[in-house]
């Protein structure tokens, strides 16, 4: 089922009215921010058109063609908005690199215009009028808001069986390098649209993994931001403790752009209180130079053989920049995992329960019981493919107020910081580097998802650390990241550090819409 915020009616005339771009196809995509704000300064195209455009190619590719999936509702006032941008431009204000250019955000994020569904049929009626702090961030920064991307339902935290990517309302996103394949999530339909080049950049989520999975998965940058750095008021929760939005571009400075117009301080977001003077163009100030003689520590978990020499490739591309690898040898940390899971449940009940009671009226569903018990009432909608238990074991603690709560928290944050610092400190080195995960797996909807190979993500969402992934080729035509992080407020070094890699063999490679991993085209990708 898919979810529409406008008429029928109303769509086929937007999309009629955007079929003449459809010979803009080739300048859209790849693009980047810096290609759409020269062409838009120098008269050569207008924010209005590529909005025209980016609403052709999504009629083409995502409802269509491949059917990727990945744009869950389109904002009906996005032309119009753009129109009012080029007035501005034509006037002689330009707000900054962001002005006139079209953005994806993730629809468990709140808009004016959409309804804000988390994949979930109980919020189809989410209408909230109210955008999220970070939204009016990107607004004021002149950014286009063209839709709002599928994800995994409720950011993939009902069931551990769950498929990634998919959602009551908007289906089965798709990966674009291979048909059959996860887009991981629950960041999904914004890895895969902005892989597809459906916008110029995204915005997702994350708690654990959302934007780093997905955007490893699809060939992007994302990026995890510190803890506190990005509102997370108006967005549908997980975890005060560890989500934030973050990220999501074809390359680190186009994720840098964007990043720099997300971050701010918000009264309603205690966590956010310093943010304000983290504030900076991130952008502007990437520099490649910086690895040389930059301490990088390396993490070399448990691989495939094939995956090992993409690892391998990319470390002898850091060290030919001039950075100084250590290898690491990776902490004690039994007992994290199954007490940030303590932690996420129990704070998903309390953390949705006070959202949900902020939503209006429309909304029936004003709490996790009350989520549960609507899908148990619309189960073959709901629940066709996996269950809700992590749901209901939610359901069973007693929220933040549990008497394991705070001890599970004070557990998870302690070895995962111990885990990063002490790496950090004990081999003297500024940050570390690691694979991303393995590559995109089926997607199954009998078996859910099969994650296979490594995963970095862990460490830095718990601790509230920044994460940054970036392309590092393909492994049986599929996509795969490389993997920088540190301790807190460290954006600016992580982004640097994969600048240098980017620019010293740039590994992303477009998209070949193949049916599956077998089927080509883009078997002889970067790296293969």
């Amino acid at each position: 089922m898919r979810q529409w915020t406008m008429t029928t009616a109303a769509v086929v005339a937007m999309m009629a009215a955007a079929q003449p771009a459809m010979a803009q196809r080739a300048a859209i995509e790849e693009t980047s921010v810096a290609a759409v704000q020269a062409d838009m300064t120098a008269r050569r195209t207008t924010s209005e058109r590529l909005t025209r455009a980016y609403l052709a190619r999504i009629a083409a590719i995502d409802r269509k063609g491949p059917t990727l999936r990945s744009v869950i509702a389109l904002n009906p006032q996005a032309l119009e908005q753009a129109r009012a941008l080029d007035a501005e431009r034509k006037a002689g204000r330009v707000r900054g690199p962001l002005h006139g250019v079209p953005v994806l955000v993730k629809d468990n994020i709140e808009t004016v215009e959409n309804a804000t569904t988390a994949g979930s049929l109980a919020l189809k009626d989410n209408f909230t009028r109210r955008d999220a702090p970070l939204v009016t961030r990107l607004r004021a920064a002149g950014a286009v808001i063209l839709g709002k991307t599928n994800l995994s339902e409720w950011a993939n935290i009902r069931s551990s069986n769950s498929m990634s990517g998919w959602s009551a309302v908007g289906g089965l996103v798709r990966n674009p390098y291979a048909l059959d394949r996860s887009s991981c999530g629950s960041s999904s339909g914004t890895g895969a649209a902005i892989a597809a080049s459906l916008a110029v950049v995204g915005v997702g989520t994350e708690t654990d993994g959302s934007v780093v999975c997905p955007a490893a998965m699809n060939g992007l940058v994302g990026l995890k931001p510190t803890i506190g750095l990005v509102s997370r008021t108006h967005v549908v929760p997980i975890s005060h403790s560890q989500d934030t939005a973050g990220p999501m571009a074809r390359s680190v400075r186009d994720a840098a752009a964007l990043f720099s117009a997300m971050i701010g301080s918000d009264s309603a977001d205690a966590v956010t209180r310093d943010a304000d003077r983290h504030r900076r163009d991130y952008a502007a100030a990437l520099d490649a130079s910086i690895v040389k003689g930059l301490r990088i520590g390396v993490l070399r978990p448990e691989m495939s053989s094939d995956l090992a020499a993409r690892f391998d490739a990319s470390l002898a591309l850091l060290k030919a920049q001039g950075a100084v690898l250590v290898d690491l040898k990776r902490p004690e940390t039994e007992g994290m995992g199954a007490a940030e899971f303590d932690v996420l449940k129990m704070e998903l009940k309390s953390d949705l329960n006070a959202y949900l009671a902020t939503t209006p009226a429309s909304v029936k569903t004003r709490t996790l019981a009350d989520v549960i018990a609507f899908n148990q009432a619309n189960a073959a909608a709901e629940m066709p493919f996996f269950a809700q238990e992590i749901f209901e074991q939610a359901q069973a603690t007693g929220g933040v107020d549990d008497p394991k709560y705070k001890a599970a928290r004070a557990k998870s944050l302690g070895l995962a910081r111990a885990a990063i610092d002490g790496m950090l400190k004990a081999s003297d080195v500024r940050l570390i580097v690691a694979p991303s995960y393995g590559a995109p797996w089926l997607s199954d909807p009998v078996h859910g998802d099969q994650f296979s190979g490594p995963s970095a993500s862990a460490l830095p969402a718990i601790s509230g650390y920044p994460h940054l992934t970036v392309p590092m080729g393909l492994v049986d035509g599929l996509p795969v990241g490389l993997s920088f992080f540190s301790t807190a407020l460290t954006e600016g070094l992580l982004l640097n550090a994969g600048y240098a890699f980017e620019q010293a063999e740039p590994m992303r490679v477009a998209p070949g819409y193949a049916a599956s991993a077998n089927a080509g085209p883009g078997m002889d990708g970067a790296g293969r």
